[in-house]
């Protein structure tokens, strides 16, 4: 029987690394993709020598042809049953402003375009399963806004409109869709995001620590949730977004 097999993107660091850890110990042949080809084969290294199954797949997926390619390599590998568009840009400092419209477009391509075009790329296999889910990646930032963020903040709200609209074009093809919202985790773009707002993640309260609504969670937290998901315990779960944010969104400002 052929393998059950999982898409990741931006697999080569952060969320989309600890969620193509998590699927691969969940026993899935994982295509680990990135558009940086050592850091996607640094990340199925890993998991191979776990024991587990992966493959690295250099990508650019704002580019159709790639995407194409990924999902042939998926078909070849297995059944392919889920498909986790987590790859993405977070440039803050962008303002809509002074925001250019080179670095606009390029964040939609990445964070947007990319979820549409690896989405068609796999669908052929995807109907062919019986049980098969697409996870998109949103933020909070879809649902509440910090200081010059245009961009990433409008691609996340899109992100949350297409899984939607995904939801109910796919459905006739049994395709489930999803989308998780992460609040704060401890990834290389919190940091860069942190510099960009003129302080460090402690200084604005994102802490270690659970007792503090919104704190500092660890990517293997999100992918936890992506596995929940994208399992075949979550098939009531269709066309909505999934907050995972410690609370962040819970508590309204004071003072």
């Amino acid at each position: 029987m052929s393998a059950d097999v999982a898409v990741v993107t931006g697999a080569g660091q952060g969320i989309g690394k600890a969620t193509a850890t998590r699927l691969a110990a969940g026993g899935a042949h994982v295509i680990c993709v990135d558009r940086v080809a050592d850091s996607a084969t640094r990340t199925a290294a890993e998991i191979r020598a776990r024991g587990h199954a992966a493959t690295a797949c250099t990508a650019d997926v704002s580019h159709d042809a790639d995407c194409h390619e990924v999902a042939e390599l998926a078909g070849r590998t297995g059944r392919l049953r889920v498909v986790c568009n987590i790859a993405g840009i977070s440039p803050f400092s962008t303002g809509i402003a002074h925001v250019g419209e080179e670095l606009w477009d390029r964040v939609f391509a990445i964070n947007v375009k990319s979820v549409y075009l690896m989405s068609r790329a796999c669908l052929t296999h995807l109907a062919a399963a019986s049980d098969a889910v697409i996870v998109n990646m949103a933020s909070v930032h879809a649902f509440a806004a910090l200081p010059e963020s245009a961009p990433y903040a409008a691609s996340k709200g899109a992100i949350v409109a297409l899984t939607r609209q995904m939801a109910v074009d796919l459905a006739p093809s049994g395709v489930r869709v999803v989308a998780v919202a992460p609040g704060a985790v401890d990834t290389p773009s919190s940091y860069t995001g942190a510099l960009g707002l003129g302080a460090s993640t402690t200084e604005l309260g994102l802490l270690k620590d659970p007792v503090h609504l919104g704190w500092l969670a660890e990517p293997a937290d999100v992918a936890a949730v992506v596995a929940f998901l994208a399992s075949p315990e979550a098939r009531f779960v269709n066309g909505t977004t999934v907050v995972v944010d410690g609370g962040m969104l819970a508590r309204l400002p004071t003072g």
